[in-house]
């Protein structure tokens, strides 16, 4: 079988700690390149992960490197840019999630792949977990009946990032579209991706740079950013062309207990994962039915997908009218 050839822009956090190490597995697949705008780090990348060439940019390495696909793996805000410049040199393009910094980029985006017939996957990985491919099974086979009603929530309560996440000029948000985006995508996705019409919510910018102490907080490499402008926390609703409903929380600081669920309620049965757990009837009495599966890596399995798609045709799990 011929190998699939991936370039990467981006070599922080997600590329090093989730898309390399799911590529260093396959056997079907080589990186050929890395770019990214601090050179000394793609070149420590492409050596830490036997990459034969390091980049300190989309444009070079597009015009010095022959791939199949690029995997965008740069800050969210720079997302438009390596998209259309991927989609314009021809290039299949695995996107990290979001998939743009405001809806006038993801247009361009859209634009930009339809024009070169370039196939475009969101990464979402929380997806691809085997609890939530089988709970997507069992709604596609009417074992829930309608789904109308959903919750969802991933609530820190001192849980902000260090580093680019807070600078809306990189990042264009916080902890909705960080982790946010993860639960809410989630169980859209299990509802069957009815057609959102409406969303009323609202965004808190309360606590800030927090002192707390006692606690971790989580390290970007690019940590140097000193721009605090993004909220705290969110919460909101998003109503659907079906009638159905999604209430969502999303904080990376709050004054709450740390909480993360998702939950969906249709006609004959509702569920929840963590474990995947159906909650309807039999014999006319209550019963809660838990599921066992098993859980391989969400990065593994999202690649896994994609590269199928591109070898057979087949349809994304996330395309580009998801993003």
């Amino acid at each position: 079988m011929e190998k699939i050839r991936v370039a990467i822009v981006g070599a922080g956090n997600i590329a090093q700690s989730a898309h390399l190490p799911a590529y260093q597995k396959r056997d079907d697949l080589e990186v050929v390149a890395i770019a990214d705008w601090n050179l000394a780090r793609a070149q420590d990348a492409a050596k830490k992960f036997g990459i034969p060439k390091a980049f300190q940019n989309i444009d070079d390495m597009l015009a010095n490197v022959d791939c199949d696909y690029v995997d965008i793996c740069v800050w969210n805000r720079s997302h438009a840019d390596c998209a259309i410049k991927a989609a314009a040199a021809g290039k299949n393009i695995l996107c990290e999630k979001p998939m743009a910094y405001n809806l006038e980029d993801a247009l361009k985006m859209k634009e930009a792949v339809e024009k070169a017939g370039v196939t475009f996957m969101l990464a979402v990985p929380t997806r691809y977990s085997g609890e939530a491919q089988l709970l997507r099974e069992m709604v596609d086979a009417g074992k829930l009946g309608d789904i109308y009603y959903a919750k969802t929530a991933n609530i820190r309560r001192r849980g902000t990032p260090i580093g680019w996440f807070t600078d809306t000029q990189k990042s264009g948000g916080g902890p909705v579209i960080d982790i946010g985006v993860h639960c809410i995508d989630r169980t859209w996705y299990l509802m069957g991706r009815p057609r959102p019409v409406r969303v009323s919510a609202s965004t808190a910018y309360q606590i800030g740079n927090f002192k707390t102490k006692g606690v971790n907080r989580w390290t970007a490499m690019d940590s140097d950013v000193t721009a605090f402008d993004t909220e705290d926390s969110a919460a909101g609703g998003i109503h659907f062309e079906n009638g159905a409903t999604i209430l969502f929380e999303v904080s990376w600081a709050l004054n709450a207990p740390p909480t993360e669920y998702t939950q969906i309620c249709g006609t004959k049965a509702g569920a929840t994962l963590n474990p995947l757990t159906i909650y309807g009837e039999d014999m006319d009495y209550l019963t809660d039915n838990r599921l066992t599966t098993l859980n391989p890596n969400i990065f593994d399995e999202e690649i896994g997908h994609f590269l199928n798609s591109l070898r057979t045709g087949a349809p994304v799990e996330s395309p580009l009218e998801d993003g």
